[in-house]
């Protein structure tokens, strides 16, 4: 019996190979100088620097924040890549669909990022000491002592 026809009905079912065998997530280190910077994704806290988290590959960019008090926010993308395993899907359609909703299709390109964070400049709200509003003149008169 020929075992080429099977071979090659089994290979073109393959569906989703960057799926299958590089899986849908990376893991991903973060650092910051000072560390204790809290990481969030979509809004969601995920950790804090130095940490390591396995983040969800996605066709779209993934834009994670670096927070600290005292500190500025930042904001950055995550460098992705075409995930070369998605090519054993040849002309497989139904496999290219389950790897790029997946997200499989991608992969992130680097696995670190170290961040140093500058610190707020802006000024510091000052407390006033006292407040008195005037409701005949419509004015409000604070008063600062240093």
């Amino acid at each position: 019996m020929n075992k080429i026809p099977f071979f090659l009905i089994a290979l073109f079912l393959m569906t989703s190979c960057a799926t299958i065998f590089t899986g849908n997530k990376d893991r991903i280190a973060f650092t910051s100088t000072p560390s204790g910077a809290t990481i969030y994704k979509d809004g969601v806290e995920i950790c804090t620097t130095p940490c390591n988290y396995r983040i969800k590959r996605s066709v779209n960019d993934t834009e994670v924040e670096f927070k600290l008090d005292g500190y500025e926010t930042r904001l950055i993308t995550l460098d992705k890549e075409f995930n070369l395993v998605s090519i054993i899907n040849f002309g497989n359609l139904f496999g290219w669909g389950i790897d790029v909703l997946s997200g499989s299709v991608m992969k992130y390109d680097r696995k670190a990022y170290d961040l140093k964070l500058t610190k707020e400049t802006s000024a510091s709200l000052v407390q006033p000491s006292r407040i008195d509003i005037d409701t005949k003149s419509n004015t409000v008169t604070l008063t600062v002592q240093e």
